[in-house]
């Protein structure tokens, strides 16, 4: 596994690019960050380190807004802008999956298939803003129209899963929180939830992304 960093430019800024390459790739997933923090979050970083040891690359997507040291995320528009810009500077000629946490989730959502993705890999997707169920974004997860995993805490307050659409495939990390944090003497410690994460989103590439592209 190598890595390699570079700054993409951006119609905002220069956004950053970290890829962790596997020696034999069979898919490669894009990923962005959420709306809080950057691409060094527990749960980016474990697909990032674990992925490309079983054939999958990762890249990791810091937006320009981070990049420049705000604390404030830009508008969904630019971060929309920021994905579609580090999808095009990528090289791979593995299926894609582009996907992201939070605010990151949505912005893969509403790219992925224009970017010719083969898949959608959404980490804690904001379902609605905190005690607002009535402002549902379920329609962005439903209009993908590529296979979808969201991978959700079982106590997100922006989401609870019970309240996503049946028809969404869904892994469910118990005890999380938005973060995908678990209580210190929750039903799984959090070395168990990164790796249920790790272990999730690895099944569904290669059953739903590489799987079907071998079926073709």
């Amino acid at each position: 596994m190598s890595s390699v960093e570079r700054m993409i430019r951006t119609e905002h800024g220069e956004g950053r690019l970290v890829m962790h390459r596997a020696r034999r790739p069979v898919a490669t997933v894009l990923l962005s960050h959420g709306a809080g923090a950057g691409i060094d979050v527990a749960d980016l970083v474990a697909l990032a380190s674990s992925l490309p040891r079983n054939d999958v690359s990762v890249a990791l997507f810091e937006q320009p807004w981070r990049v420049a040291g705000r604390t404030v995320a830009t508008a969904p528009a630019t971060l929309d802008e920021g994905l579609r810009a580090a999808a095009s500077a990528m090289r791979t000629r593995t299926p894609l999956v582009v996907g992201g946490r939070s605010a990151g989730a949505r912005s893969a959502a509403r790219c992925a298939r224009s970017l010719g993705a083969s898949g959608c890999l959404c980490l804690s997707f904001p379902l609605h803003p905190p005690g607002r169920p009535e402002r549902s974004r379920a329609e962005e997860l439903l209009r993908v129209g590529l296979p979808t995993l969201v991978i959700q805490g079982e106590r997100d307050p922006m989401g609870r899963p019970e309240e996503f659409p049946d028809r969404v495939e869904m892994t469910v990390v118990p005890g999380g929180d938005h973060s995908l944090r678990v209580p210190a003497k929750g039903p799984v410690s959090a070395e168990e939830a990164l790796g249920l994460v790790v272990e999730a989103a690895l099944e569904w590439i290669i059953r739903e992304v590489v799987g079907n592209q071998r079926r073709r």
